[in-house]
């Protein structure tokens, strides 16, 4: 188990390396404008432009440029995210400072999503998975093939519109200046974008669900299980679904370290002030050290979760074991 961390440990070192190095040559050596000419605005002067490209250093090396910025990635106290390197070439904010203040923002979006689409799909996919062909189980198709044919935008927007402005019953997710968060939560300024969220997920968690725990229930185990007498809600809930919800921790722990890197488009709909809409504004004003920061947390989440995961795989699947 040790020597299996150690190697998950040094991949992960690995794929944040590509990350940055990819997101430093695509916003800053590949694109065609000087990132010094974007941060200077309008009509700059040879001497401005000079000043910003050694305020940056991009008067500097390629290796030198990359590892200034590199250096910042440490996950180290101090070195993560250096103030000194990671801050906005547009307003000067420290990219960390900004990170932290939105984070909570993200992980309440995310959280509360989560716990929606596990409570809707995984029950679904169960009683559509226990009488394949009956009544629910087709209801169960409709609500999937509805959910993940619906785009996530479209489905915002639509929720926006008959709860909040249509029928009043939701209101709008914006959350004021100065508000706290957990008085935006209480208000249920939270709610339409959970549910947007919530849907797609859930009908996707549904279909895995119902196809692996029918396959599971074939398995010879199961058989096994029966014949000695035991009650089928126990055959099912303790033998079946175990095994059946193995490939679900996957997706379900990728899906949240996604969610937690930033949920772009409904926090661009819903105007919730969190990494998704730090990111996007990021990208459309080319402030590369707040995309490089936003881009590699977002990578880091990706990584422990898959560690995460593949460390609880041992506790559902006895049969997994790690050499």
């Amino acid at each position: 188990m040790a020597r299996y961390l150690i190697r998950r440990v040094l991949f992960m070192i690995l794929v944040l390396f590509a990350v940055s190095l990819l997101t430093f040559l695509i916003f800053v050596k590949l694109p065609s404008t000087d990132p010094a000419i974007r941060a200077a605005g309008r009509h700059p002067t040879p001497e401005l432009l000079a000043t910003i490209r050694h305020r940056f250093g991009l008067d500097q090396g390629f290796a030198v440029q990359y590892w200034n910025f590199a250096k910042g990635l440490i996950p180290w106290p101090g070195l993560f995210l250096n103030e000194g390197i990671y801050y906005s070439w547009i307003n000067g904010v420290p990219v960390k400072e900004e990170i932290m203040a939105r984070l909570p923002v993200t992980a309440v979006l995310t959280a509360g999503a989560a716990v929606l689409w596990l409570a809707m799909g995984i029950p679904i996919g169960i009683m559509s998975a226990i009488k394949p062909g009956s009544l629910r189980d087709r209801a169960g198709m409709v609500f999937a093939l509805v959910f993940v044919s619906a785009p996530i935008f479209w489905l915002a927007l639509m929720l926006l519109y008959f709860f909040h402005f249509k029928w009043g019953l939701l209101p709008t997710a914006g959350i004021p200046p100065g508000e706290p968060l957990w008085e935006a939560v209480l208000q249920g300024r939270f709610v339409l974008p959970w549910f947007s969220l919530a849907l797609t997920s859930a009908a996707f968690y549904s279909r895995m669900v119902r196809g692996n725990l029918m396959e599971t229930m074939n398995e010879d185990y199961i058989r096994t299980a029966r014949s000695k007498g035991l009650s089928e809600h126990r055959v099912i809930y303790k033998h079946g679904l175990r095994n059946a919800l193995t490939p679900v921790v996957t997706m379900f722990g990728l899906d949240v370290a996604f969610l937690l890197g930033g949920a772009i488009i409904t926090e661009s709909v819903f105007q919730l002030p969190g990494l998704g809409q730090y990111a996007l504004q990021s990208l459309a004003i080319a402030d590369f050290p707040a995309i490089m920061g936003v881009t590699v947390v977002g990578a880091l989440f990706i990584v422990v979760a898959n560690l995460i995961v593949d460390i609880i795989y041992a506790f559902l699947d006895p049969r997994v074991r790690y050499t």
